[in-house]
């Protein structure tokens, strides 16, 4: 009967340490250093199922294809009015810091309120498609649960309404 517990003290230390550790900032991983618009196209997706963009096409050998392809968002109103109710949008949302605005681009992280893991989130005004092309990825782990594609999707809505 001792063991019962001592196993179930161990399981709450545990569990208290991870928690320490991500409350720390443990889970944050490094912030990707090659994000950003290249000839046209944002960084491709992650070879891990944790990642979505709207170019995933651009990159028919990836091994994530199926899993990262999403469609781009609609661009509701000119340039700058799309701009304006992204960046509203985006800065709206629980756990979002926008970390870079240019006319054309706009870069957040979400961070999630537990265990503080961070995705980033970029958004380019396409001028030639006339569409936000939009890439989601997780830093850590091997998978996201759908939160980037779940995440994307209530930016497509909330874009879409009055």
């Amino acid at each position: 009967m001792i063991w019962v517990v001592r196993l179930i003290m161990l399981g709450v230390g545990l569990t208290l340490l991870v928690l320490l550790a991500a409350q720390l900032g443990l889970f944050q991983g490094q912030a990707p250093g090659d994000l950003g618009v290249r000839d046209g196209r944002l960084k491709p997706p992650s070879r891990t199922p944790n990642s979505v963009s709207s170019q995933a096409d651009l990159y028919p050998e990836h091994p994530q294809l199926a899993y990262a392809r999403i469609e781009p968002l609609p661009m509701p109103g000119d340039a700058r009015q799309t701009m304006a109710r992204l960046q509203g949008v985006v800065g709206a949302m629980r756990g979002a810091r926008i970390v870079e605005q240019k006319d054309d681009y706009l870069y957040a992280r979400f961070t999630t309120p537990l265990m503080r893991y961070v995705d980033d989130v970029e958004f380019w005004l396409d001028p030639v498609a006339q569409v936000v092309q939009v890439r989601s990825a997780s830093r850590l782990g091997h998978g996201d649960l759908g939160l980037n594609r779940k995440r994307v999707e209530q930016i497509r809505a909330a874009l879409a309404s009055p």
